[in-house]
């Protein structure tokens, strides 16, 4: 037998307002379930399956959310820090009723595809180094990245507290005082990505997330702008 709730609760829980403003939306006979008025907030209703509408707007029930973030610079991946804004902070409040999180983090200074959801067991496959998921960065060095470096990080890179990294691929896109390249990891170490370059006396000046696992970042997306993932970029995570 499905699992019903309390109206309020589920139409407090999708971001209809807070207890009490639905309580008031309830009593106020803005809400029908199924066709009939109901003024009860502590009516019980199947929100998978029962029709809920809220001042004529239809109620679409959902457990989960998913999100692509092109994170702009200066925004810490985190859902409260007391000293500066995080990605959290960008999104409506439409989508703060999920509780949602970053899945994975990245630098302060870095920008690219973040995804951000409140499905904590994708979240844990995704960053299970278990599972090994890619992840792509485009990334700017202050330094000339030669093809003997190819071999390199495929091999593993010792960083400088003697960590190994796991093998990683590293594609040149141009090689000069200040290299252009790929690089795809399946680690999120503490500053992986400008450590391994480090450790090669190389710095990084500038990162950007292009994927995460099979998914790619929506290039359409400016810094600080995000959409919904589409059920066909859902299953591709799955997947990945």
């Amino acid at each position: 037998m499905a699992k019903t709730e309390r109206l309020d609760k589920v139409l407090s829980n999708m971001g209809y307002g807070s207890r009490k403003d639905v309580k008031k939306s309830i009593k106020n006979g803005l809400v029908k379930v199924n066709g009939n008025i109901v003024k009860n907030n502590e009516f019980k209703v199947n929100p998978y399956e029962d029709d809920i509408i809220i001042g004529g707007s239809k109620v679409n029930y959902r457990e989960f959310i998913y999100l692509m973030m092109n994170k702009p610079q200066g925004l810490v991946s985190s859902t409260d820090d007391p000293l500066t804004e995080t990605v959290i902070d960008l999104l409506d409040n439409r989508y703060l009723a999920f509780k949602p999180f970053p899945v994975g983090r990245l630098d302060k200074d870095t920008e690219g595809l973040l995804l951000i959801s409140n499905d904590g067991k994708l979240a844990h496959e995704l960053l299970s180094p278990k599972k090994g998921v890619n992840k792509k960065y485009y990334v700017e060095v202050d330094g000339t990245v030669e093809n003997e470096h190819i071999f390199m990080f495929n091999e593993g890179l010792v960083l400088n507290d003697n960590y190994k990294t796991l093998p990683a691929k590293l594609e040149i896109i141009e090689s000069n005082v200040f290299s252009k390249v790929y690089l795809t990891i399946q680690e999120g170490k503490y500053h992986q990505v400008k450590r391994m370059f480090e450790s090669l006396s190389m710095k990084v000046i500038y990162l950007k997330r292009v994927s995460m696992g099979q998914l790619l970042l929506d290039d359409t997306l400016s810094p600080g702008e995000y959409r919904e993932l589409t059920e066909e970029e859902v299953l591709l995570l799955r997947d990945s």
